[in-house]
């Protein structure tokens, strides 16, 4: 995970968790603790080869006397400080494509740890040397976002969708956003909580088109989107990509990567790594919906899911 400003937070070591938020004198018990800790968005990872090497750990006693980094890094106590300077990518041996596809990415949308992680993880892959995007709705009108000026039609159901792409470049990440009413006019100016529904508990009635048509565009992103911020990657993602798909409103991305794709020789060496971070949502509908999804019918048994009502489940493909 990336790391992010901790100079206020107090841990315990190897995989204890947060013990105060206050920063604490060296002599006490609890700052003696302190080991090898970092933190992502919202939580606590060890150090790692990165942190030292773009010189972000700096022991207590070198925060109070100003001791350059590179002479505190071998201290036992150490804290995390936001850097000033941009980190830059470690290059590795084999970078990949990777390209997240999620309806929450922080800090643009955030309802729960979804948009944590989709916000926090992609930087720490672009240090680590992958090339990493991701791929959200625009729910609102993000000042950080360029229109691209690439469009695209898309069919759900019996009807063809026009959408944009909207992008932003930030931590060695291409931020990519789809732009269409189905996002922007249900959301726009309103609270994080009504990404899904006009009320908590609530769904909007087309999620499940809203959803699909987030899952078609991002397929066709690395394809058709031509992006040169990166000093060391350019040109379009191409299709040896690595697709996170997170959560129930992306899992049927594979579906269509196997069904549309692949048998026209497209996404041959293509990957999709399916992350659910909260089972209780499980995206389900009634069977009925299953033909606004234009998948082949042999598929309709992935979506099978009994549990005393005729429905679909995202969630459960297979």
């Amino acid at each position: 995970m990336a790391t992010v400003t901790a100079s206020t937070i107090i841990s315990r070591s190897a995989h204890g968790g947060v013990s105060d938020v206050e920063p604490r004198a060296s002599g006490s018990r609890k700052a003696a603790c302190l080991r090898n800790q970092g933190t992502t968005c919202h939580g606590l990872r060890s150090l790692n080869k990165v942190d030292f090497a773009t010189g972000k750990v700096r022991s207590t006693k070198a925060l109070r006397t100003g001791t350059p980094a590179g002479k505190a890094r071998s201290s036992g106590v150490v804290v995390c400080e936001k850097s000033l300077v941009p980190v830059e990518a470690v290059p590795c041996e084999d970078p990949m494509n990777i390209i997240f596809v999620s309806t929450e990415v922080a800090p643009w949308s955030k309802t729960g740890g979804l948009g944590d992680v989709v916000g926090g993880l992609p930087p720490a892959l672009a240090a680590l040397g992958h090339r990493v995007m991701t791929v959200s709705p625009r729910y609102d009108q993000y000042k950080d976002a360029w229109d691209t000026g690439v469009l695209l039609e898309i069919k759900v159901a019996d009807t063809v969708y026009t959408v944009r792409f909207f992008h932003c470049y930030k931590k060695g990440v291409d931020r990519v956003f789809i732009d269409h009413p189905l996002f922007l006019a249900k959301v726009w100016g309103k609270t994080g909580g009504k990404l899904y529904g006009p009320v908590a508990g609530e769904d909007y009635t087309d999620n499940q088109i809203r959803f699909s048509l987030l899952c078609l565009a991002a397929l066709e992103a690395p394809r058709i989107l031509s992006l040169n911020n990166n000093k060391s990657f350019s040109g379009p993602y191409g299709e040896d990509s690595v697709f996170v798909c997170n959560d129930w409103h992306t899992g049927v991305l594979p579906c269509y990567l196997k069904s549309m794709y692949k048998p026209h020789g497209l996404y041959k060496n293509a990957r999709v790594a399916f992350c659910i971070h909260n089972i209780a949502y499980q995206g389900r509908f009634a069977f009925s919906d299953f033909s606004f999804l234009n998948l082949p019918d042999t598929f309709k048994s992935s979506f099978d899911f009994i549990d005393g009502y005729e429905c679909s489940n995202s969630a459960m493909t297979r």
